[in-house]
């Protein structure tokens, strides 16, 4: 149970993951996992250093070094493929292991307790660290996320990765996918959840390791990478050029995910490539402070994210040819896997083993006879509210209290959600359609929903689709006691809500406003909500937030309802609400709001 009260709503830090640099890795890091079982065949796994020797800077402003220390996981063989699930809130997360028998796929089990959350294999990494004399200065474990920045280790390993970019950090995920491609290696460094420490400038040296519980269960070589660490003191104040490294180091070190917070501004913040391109949803720019700085480009960043991150680039360019070893088993493992990489990859659609192209808006208006075939069709869910706290909705304004929060409806398939908008010239607003599709991608059929408007107020900037969802505050009877203004979305895929449902796209293409919402003056616009993401926004402005200064101390129920006009096409329209129970107190302009765990979930 969480009890929250701030004065002021705040934006949580960019998640982002470390660039992956050009690697060098020597002969001497290069380990070989123990020979599986040939009854079920892994990927061969090791731990890898990109380099001898790093440099780090120790910001006097910030509360010490980020140790990013270039330690990568390598993936040959097979990759190293995980499917994170949960069946309800009530049950824990599960973890399975895809391994191949005679060359087809099977899932392994993982003993429970393998995972706690989505964020990653925890105490993955065990650094230790120690200065010139040799004393040992730190020891900690630290969590990995497989999705984190990476890049190829060999000129022959597949192009891209077909794994999503990162590991989702919404407290209400339900399903993941994390992975190292054959052929690449992910970076260990555990981001955002992690510490920085606090070291003098010198130099060290760092161990890092593998946990023996993850060696044995993956089959990983016992042998720790050794890199030597010279830490520099630097200060924001010795000029601009420190002030970008600065703002480049806030988005660099952010992590690969922030953990269960997604309120961001509808705009790119400084320092961010522009999901992590959708920028997350809520209800105001303005200026960012170096420590809510975006990230870095890196590899590593897409809905999993949510709300807040910007958009990443995609992979860096391979990096140097330097892990030779295990090349000639190449051919005779690409067979076993290329078949399960094209499971289901076929027109029109993707299991995530491919980018899915983007989608354009149709040239021109539909024409002919509004029709609803008998086609796959989306399913909009709302998730429970979360990032729930009192605010004064920016305006400090005395006596007034507002009840924030952040809430999610996504699509869980098996059909994408595509609806396009029409601008008849000189018209404000656009003539919304949703359109249909067959299992090949063909275009089978359309129906009017509603319509798009132009937002011009700073932060918004775009083309929204109108009745998307509705939030409403209910009393402990569920009677609506307030409800929120907002009623217009722009749609973008902030979250990976469940990347294993049926026809998930692992890497949608409208991730970010700028892909999404179109301009001022376009003609016609495409918003897409994919297969298994979600679309978050952040209720902190009056008018979004509700207004609780005349509503009395008590149970309530945060109300998130996706499609409530029924205007889109579902295949069903009885999993579109969804409550979070919440309990008002305090007194006037110092309220308080409790948020009970919702089953095992204990987020507020």
């Amino acid at each position: 149970m969480t009890t929250t009260r701030t004065d002021r709503l705040r934006r949580p830090l960019l998640a982002g993951t470390t660039a992956v640099a050009a690697m060098a890795v020597t002969a001497g890091f290069m380990t070989a996992a123990p020979e599986r079982a040939k009854a079920a065949t892994g990927p061969k796994l090791s731990l890898v250093a990109a380099t001898g020797s790093v440099t780090l800077t120790s910001w006097k402003e910030d509360p010490g070094v980020y140790l990013d220390l270039g330690t990568y996981l390598t993936a040959e063989g097979t990759p190293l493929e995980l499917k994170v699930t949960r069946k309800s809130y009530k049950d824990p997360v599960t973890v399975t292991q895809t391994v191949y028998e005679g060359g087809k796929a099977k899932n392994k089990a993982l003993p429970a307790g393998t995972v706690k959350d989505f964020s990653g294999l925890p105490g993955f990494a065990e650094i230790t660290l120690t200065d010139k004399a040799g004393k040992k200065v730190l020891s900690r474990t630290e969590g990995f996320c497989p999705n984190n920045a990476s890049g190829r280790i060999r000129p022959d390993a597949p192009a891209t990765s077909k794994y999503p970019e990162s590991c989702p950090t919404n407290p209400f995920t339900l399903g993941s996918v994390w992975g190292v491609e054959k052929g690449w290696a992910s970076n260990t460094y555990a981001g955002s959840y992690t510490q920085p420490v606090k070291l003098p400038a010198g130099t060290y040296t760092a161990r890092v390791g593998v946990a023996k519980k993850y060696r044995d269960l993956f089959g990983i070589a016992d042998k720790p990478a050794t890199v030597k660490v010279t830490v520099q003191e630097r200060s924001w104040e010795e000029g601009d050029g420190a002030s970008a490294a600065r703002s480049a180091a806030a988005g660099e070190h952010a992590g690969h995910g922030t953990a269960g917070g997604h309120g961001a501004a509808h705009q790119t913040p400084a320092g961010a490539t522009g999901h992590t391109g959708h920028t997350g949803h809520a209800g105001h720019g303005g200026p960012v402070k170096p420590a809510q700085a975006g990230a870095a480009e890196t590899s590593g960043a897409t809905p999993s994210y949510n709300v807040g991150h910007g958009p990443l680039k995609a992979a860096p360019p391979a990096l140097p040819w330097a892990l030779k070893k295990q090349q000639a088993a190449l051919a005779g493992a690409q067979g076993a896997d290329a078949a399960g990489a094209r499971a289901g990859d076929t027109a029109g659609r993707t299991d995530g083993s491919r980018k899915a192209p983007a989608l354009a808006p149709a040239a021109k208006r539909p024409t002919g006879t509004p029709s609803v075939p008998d086609v796959p069709k989306p399913d909009l869910r709302s998730l429970p509210a979360y990032g729930i706290t009192i605010s004064d909705g920016t305006e400090n304004i005395p006596g007034k209290d507002y009840l924030a929060f952040s809430a999610n409806v996504w699509n869980a398939g098996p059909a994408q959600l595509v609806v396009d908008g029409f601008r008849s010239p000189g018209k404000a607003k656009m003539d919304a359609y949703q359109y249909f599709y067959d299992a090949k991608g063909k275009q089978v059929g359309y129906t009017p929903t509603g319509t798009m408007e132009w937002d011009p107020r700073p932060g918004h900037v775009h083309w929204h689709f109108t009745d998307f969802a509705s939030y409403r505050l209910l009393k402990a009877d569920k009677k609506e006691a307030v409800r929120s203004g907002k009623e217009a979305f722009c749609l973008a895929n902030t979250d990976a809500v469940d990347y294993t449902v049926k026809n998930a796209n692992w890497h949608p293409n409208n991730t970010d406003l700028a892909t999404a919402c179109g301009q001022e003056n376009s003609i016609s616009v495409r918003e897409v909500l994919d297969v298994g993401s979600g679309d978050t926004y952040t209720q902190d402005l009056p008018g979004q937030s509700f207004d609780i200064t005349d509503v009395p101390n008590g149970t309530y129920y945060i109300q998130v309802l996706a499609n409530p006009a029924k205007r889109l096409k579902e295949t069903n329209l009885n999993n579109n609400s969804a409550l979070r129970k919440v309990v008002l107190g305090g007194k006037p302009g110092k309220r308080t709001v409790t948020v009970p765990a919702h089953d095992l979930v204990d987020a507020n």
